[in-house]
């Protein structure tokens, strides 16, 4: 039998080990450890003196500069890389599109269209002929271009307003894809102050599609705008191609130190009330803002190596509105270095969603046009002008409709805002849709089979 001693004493097999200091140390950093992870959990702890908040990276919001030079896209809302299909439409495939690109004879052509300010309506379309983005296939299209240079078609007299009005609806009612979604992954560009007024019933037929424009704002002689800002592109004007060119251009910008003047208004008058003032200011301080006697026509007319010498002979180009918000002078400006001043308050400019314009331009209000305006402008310090103007010349060639290849371009710009316009999904009104995925119309003919002319609003 055992002795007292041995009662309770554990089978030598169950021996517990023996409490070495190579365990209290361990026990110890354990406790350690626990303290500062419950320190760090602690919302009433002082943060980490050693994380800095401008260190955690936050989404790029602007259009940014890579080290190689080109610009990048922000991310955020446009993704990572561009994946877009879009279908552009052959002008033997619909009847009309000739007439609305060549006018009723035929006789206008794509060069004679892709000059001046409204250019763009011929080079967006010969671009997106070019474009890799570009299918061959409609069912696999993201978006529809639709090709027509109705502006310049209708400044040659090739059709009439009620002709183009016409023409459009004919076109129009031959696109069943068109039908499908309302028009929505429609593209059509209107490159004039007009906008989509050119086609008048605008608002009845094309109110949903994508519309590419320089103008956002037309309600001088409209009741409405045609541009709307969720679904809409503001597009950059027609800058001359022998000013926008890498290289050797048509006129090269002047030293800070060489302008003559303060600022210039390069433009006529057209009874508007802000180019009346710039011009009667002119002649109170013609030592500081040029407003020339200007002409556009006839034997006089002035030549573009001399608008250019001018426009380049000031530190800021005034840019007043016209007819419509916009203006082609504030884009030209960046190529001869002039810091455009924007004197229109309801002007719209393009790719805003990452463009800080207050970087490389200035807006003044249009009530606001008088001497208080130059002593503004006068109290600018050369150092600053030279800032915008540096600024300027990085993001200038979102601004020229040059080929794909370029890192940079107005193209490029288009693109980025069309990606975000894509639908996964295409419905309208007329569009219904089965629990086989297939899509019909009103009468339950699937799409596949529906007939020409398509039923219009």
């Amino acid at each position: 039998m055992g002795s007292i001693g041995n009662k309770g004493r554990p089978l030598a097999s169950h021996q517990a080990p023996l409490c070495t200091r190579t365990h209290q140390i361990g026990s110890l950093l354990l406790v350690v450890t626990t303290f500062f992870i419950t320190r760090l959990l602690d919302g009433s702890s002082p943060p980490c003196p050693y994380i800095s908040a401008n260190l955690i990276p936050t989404p790029q919001s602007h259009v940014g500069l890579t080290p190689g030079g080109s610009l990048s896209w922000p991310e955020r809302g446009y993704g990572s890389h561009l994946s877009l299909k879009i279908y552009v439409y052959d002008e033997d495939e619909i009847d009309g599109l000739k007439p609305l690109m060549y006018g009723r004879d035929g006789r206008i052509t794509a060069e004679a269209c892709s000059k001046g300010q409204w250019g763009t309506q011929v080079k967006i379309h010969k671009l997106l002929l070019k474009s890799r983005y570009r299918t061959r296939k409609k069912e696999e299209a993201d978006l529809f271009f639709v090709p027509a240079y109705v502006k310049c078609v209708r400044m040659m007299g090739g059709l009439n307003d009620e002709e183009i009005n016409q023409t459009y609806v004919k076109v129009i009612s031959q696109m069943p894809y068109f039908r499908r979604s309302g028009g929505r992954d429609h593209i059509f560009v209107f490159p004039s102050g007009i906008g989509a007024h050119l086609f008048r019933s605008w608002a009845t037929f094309i109110n949903r599609s994508i519309i590419l424009t320089p103008e956002g704002d037309r309600t001088d002689k409209k009741d409405t705008s045609s541009f709307n800002t969720w679904k809409d592109i503001i597009i950059p004007g027609n800058v001359d191609d022998r000013m926008t060119k890498t290289g050797a251009t048509l006129v090269q910008p002047l030293p800070l130190s060489k302008r003559r003047y303060l600022a210039n208004y390069l433009g006529r008058a057209q009874g508007k009330v802000g180019r009346l003032q710039l011009i009667k200011l002119s002649k109170q301080f013609p030592d500081k803002l040029e407003s020339p006697d200007l002409k556009f026509s006839g034997p006089d007319k002035l030549g573009r190596i001399e608008y250019f010498e001018h426009l380049r002979n000031a530190k800021f180009c005034l840019a007043p509105r016209g007819e419509s918000s916009w203006s082609l002078r504030s884009y030209e400006s960046y190529f001869v270095e002039c810091v455009p001043v924007i004197l229109s308050d309801q002007v719209e400019l393009p790719f805003q969603n990452v463009i800080d314009y207050s970087q490389i331009s200035i807006k003044w209000p249009s009530t606001q046009i008088g001497p208080q305006l130059l002593d503004y402008l006068e109290s600018i310090p050369d150092e600053d002008i030279e800032r915008m103007i540096a600024r300027g010349r990085q993001l200038r060639c979102l601004l020229v409709y040059a080929l794909e290849g370029e890192s940079c371009s107005a193209l490029h710009g288009i693109m980025w805002e069309l990606q975000r316009k894509v639908r996964e999904f295409h419905q309208s009104a007329e569009t219904f849709w089965l629990h086989n995925g297939s899509i019909v119309n009103r009468n339950l003919v699937e799409f596949s089979n529906w007939k020409l002319p398509m039923l219009l609003p």
